[in-house]
Order: structure tokens, then sequence, then C-alpha cells
């Protein structure tokens, strides 16, 4: 019963929470949609904090996309023991830096007042949430290895059924526990995405390319306004 809820029912209320809840806000408020961007309160630790993640989960992301879109494909390539390490260290590297990255972010929103009085509790729920998905994803990439055989074989099927509306439950059922985590995190994460500044990744800013230049003017002394 649990597995059917988990992998059964739960995939497809998060994905209904994710389409219904960012087209009204974005219908709405489009405002809404952004980062909300911190830069200007904090920049030294948000760079060391953001470039390794960026890079790291693009990675990783990237990784499961193609295994995803192509499943016989990474299967042909990782029958090659030497290909095999190579997939799985790569991956291995992504997933540390940006655990690494993420780290930094927790504790400069966690440590920084300035960052506090900014930070939501859905802010907070969306970094824990991330923290526990990439060690979970590290510890199965070192714990259980040759997970890109094993996704490309296993773990897409499972997920190509959940888009064909007949979850295969029998592909996770009798996987081990942290895999189960992994998955349900991931899903859970996809649920309160469109409540957390996180959603800004959905919407790409292209019409920034044709739109007019932003002019901006300081309607005062700026010499005089910073006088004690």
């Amino acid at each position: 019963m649990i597995d059917y809820i988990l992998f059964g029912v739960f995939p497809y209320v998060a994905i209904a929470i994710e389409l219904v809840v960012s087209f009204y806000i974005y219908t709405t408020n489009s405002y809404k949609f952004t980062s909300l961007s911190s830069e200007f309160l904090e920049n030294r630790e948000l760079f060391w904090g953001s470039v390794p993640w960026h890079y790291g989960i693009l990675g990783v992301l990237g990784g499961h996309l193609l295994a995803f879109l192509f499943p016989r494909e990474v299967l042909l390539f990782a029958s090659v023991p030497v290909r095999l390490v190579i997939l799985e260290v790569t991956g291995l590297i992504f997933g540390l830096t940006a655990l690494f990255g993420l780290v930094l972010l927790i504790k400069r929103r966690l440590t920084n007042d300035r960052l506090k009085a900014v930070t939501s509790k859905g802010d907070v729920l969306i970094l824990f949430l991330l923290l526990i998905q990439i060690l979970s994803g590290i510890g199965i990439a070192v714990f259980y290895r040759w997970g890109a055989t094993w996704y490309a074989s296993a773990m897409v099927p499972y997920l190509k059924s959940i888009f064909m509306l007949q979850p295969n439950l029998g592909l996770v059922a009798s996987m081990p526990l942290i895999v189960k985590v992994h998955i349900t995190c991931a899903f859970l994460i996809i649920a309160v995405l469109p409540f957390t500044r996180l959603v800004h990744f959905l919407v790409l800013p292209i019409h920034y390319i044709w739109r007019s230049w932003q002019v901006v003017i300081w309607n005062w002394d700026r010499k005089n306004i910073r006088k004690p």
C-alpha cells in the first residue's frame, strides 16, 4: 500500500500541483516567477555556492535526461566496463560538486542576518529537500554502483509508465530504501516548487533579447545622500 501511494499516486498529485499552481501564479502574478535575487545583500558566498551548485546540478540532471531519452544507447555505451566506470565517476563528481555548492548556499541562508530576514519557510524547505536529494543520490552512487545501467533499465521504464498513466510499481517495489527516498523526494520537490523562489527556472527570460533598454536615472545627489 505504501509503495502504491508513494509511486503510483503521489507522482500524479505532485505533477498536478506543479502544473496548476505554476499556471495560476504565472497568469495572475507573473512577477512571482523570480529568484528574488539576494546578490545585493551578499555576493561573495553566493558566488562560491551558486557556481558549483549550478554546474553540478546541471551535469546531474543532464545525465538523467540523456539516460531517460536514450536508454538503449546508454546501456550500449555502458556495456564496456571502462566506459561504465567513466559514467559513474563523472556522475559522482557532478553530484559532489552540487553538494559542495548547496551546503555553502544553505550556510549562507541560515547564518547571514540580512538574508535570514528575506528567507521564507518555503526557501528553507526546498533547500533541505534538495540536500536530501543530493545526499541520497551520492549514497546510491557510492553504495549501489553501476546506476547508469540499472537507471536506464529499470527507472526509465518506471518513469515512462508514469507518463503513460500505467505506473509499473514492480520496477521500484524491490529497490533499496535509499532509492525509494530519492524517488519520493524528487516528486516532493516538484510538488513544492511553485511555492518557492526556485520556480524561476521554469521560465526562460528570452524576451530580454528583444526588449527595450532599461534606463536607470538617479533622482537625487548621490554624493550628498551618502553624507552622515
